[in-house]
């Protein structure tokens, strides 16, 4: 059996919040439209599967790592054709804020311009959590405080 490794990007941003309040806001899948947009603008609990239906992709279902104190943000995304990818995400406290990186694998048969788009996508996504994050923000609301 042959075992070639895929081509891997570390997308990563600094957050100037502790890592615990960034673990706590984007590990809760409700708030993923707010600046996960290359998962889409909406996102709902239908059967205990989080589906975005308004995906870029199409319907797609998300699910996250189980909650975990290590800053694992680790999730699948599962495409309207049954495939399944593998985004493994960490949240690293670093002094009084965090880094948060990103893998971003390059999928088989996938073109340099659709990899190129895809570092373009979660660049932007973790700009746009580092924005909400250093707002001035109520506590974040984590999985165990979702509605």
């Amino acid at each position: 059996m042959e075992n070639i490794a895929s081509e891997s990007r570390h997308i990563s941003t600094h957050i100037d919040r502790p890592a615990k309040d960034v673990y706590d806001y984007a590990s809760n899948p409700s708030n993923l439209p707010q600046w996960a947009h290359g998962l889409g603008d909406s996102i709902a609990e239908i059967d205990g599967q989080w589906i975005a239906e308004s995906s870029p992709m199409g319907r797609v279902v998300v699910a996250f790592a189980p909650e975990n104190e290590f800053g694992v943000l680790d999730h699948d995304v599962t495409l309207p054709s049954g495939e399944t990818v593998y985004n493994p995400v960490r949240v690293i406290a670093d002094g009084g804020g965090c880094e948060v990186v990103f893998t971003l694998r390059r999928q088989p048969d996938m073109s340099d311009e659709d990899f190129q788009r895809d570092t373009d996508a979660v660049t932007r996504d973790l700009a746009t959590l580092k924005q909400v994050m250093e707002r001035e923000l109520p506590q974040p609301r984590g999985r165990a405080d979702r509605a």
